[in-house]
């Protein structure tokens, strides 16, 4: 992977590792279908007006097959129920069980006959990734029924598939534009049930976490998400859910003064490394490659 492919993929793990703290903080006050609102209104807001000054609607409007598809299996459905689970579950274990984006897509990519399917080194980063992530976070049974547990099929799954959309119907579209546009029909499809579950309350604490939400891994997470799916591919790009429980913890010890535990100790490095393996390009694909073939990638 490039040097601009790995600083993409660490912006995108450190920024995606936080949502998790803020999902669990703001379902104690707001319902999970006025939270996915909350954090897709205000970013559709910012963005809406910029696409529409850039005429980037009228490409968008015309493949707008692709870009529902996308929407619903990227954000609208599995926001809710990722919102839905943290509700029973612990931020940590929600990570764990997403960190299974890469092994689905793996999966998805074989199934597929995609030249860009992993090899068994790459299958064993993935394995080896997710086996840190286990030492790393651990298993917090608490809460942890078949439901929630369920409920986090659909954005591992989802998470799988988006990026394989986007890749193959609007990779040649500005991202600024489809992301506005994403997440402008989510805000659409749940008004309705913002409306009738509106807080009497927001504590501070709260408010602080849905603005974070919003600015920090929608709106710049989603540009930042874009580029690396054009830097190393849909498939590759799945492994920074690898990062991002580890991120959770790390910003837990750092900021909160949660203990350094042996399943820290152990895992985090497991999750870099398997990280490493899943994102190799295979040696016979990298010789064989062009500049051309690369897209100039540097």
């Amino acid at each position: 992977m490039s040097r601009r492919g790995w600083l993409l993929f660490a912006a995108l793990g450190v920024i995606w590792g936080v949502p998790y703290l803020l999902i669990r903080i703001s379902v104690r006050e707001v319902a999970p279908s006025t939270l996915v609102f909350f954090r897709t209104a205000p970013v559709a807001l910012i963005l809406l007006p910029v696409a529409v000054y850039r005429g980037q609607l009228p490409e968008l409007l015309r493949r707008w097959r692709p870009l529902l598809l996308y929407t619903t299996v990227e954000i609208m459905l599995p926001w809710l129920m990722l919102f839905k689970a943290e509700e029973r579950l612990s931020s940590s274990l929600a990570g764990l069980l997403v960190a299974a984006v890469p092994l689905v897509g793996a999966v998805v990519a074989r199934l597929a006959g995609d030249e860009d399917s992993f090899d068994r080194q790459q299958v064993g980063g993935l394995l080896l990734g997710l086996g840190g992530v286990a030492l790393l976070v651990g298993i917090d049974v608490h809460g942890a029924t078949a439901w929630p547990i369920a409920a986090l099929a659909v954005p591992a799954v989802g998470y799988a598939i988006g990026p394989r959309i986007l890749k193959r119907y609007l990779s040649d579209l500005p991202a600024l534009g489809v992301v506005a546009a994403s997440l402008a029909i989510t805000a659409i499809v749940y008004l309705p049930f913002a409306l009738s579950n509106l807080p009497a309350h927001l504590s501070t604490e709260v408010t602080a976490s849905l603005v974070t939400l919003a600015l920090v891994p929608t709106l710049i997470g989603f540009l930042v998400f874009f580029a690396l799916i054009n830097e190393v591919g849909p498939v590759r790009m799945t492994v920074v859910t690898y990062i991002n429980p580890a991120v959770a913890i790390v910003l837990g010890v750092v900021l909160l003064g949660e203990p350094f535990t042996l399943g820290l100790g152990l895992g985090f490095p497991l999750v870099i490394a398997g990280s490493v393996l899943a994102t190799r390009r295979r040696a016979a694909v990298a010789a064989s490659s062009s500049p051309v073939a690369e897209g100039f990638g540097a």
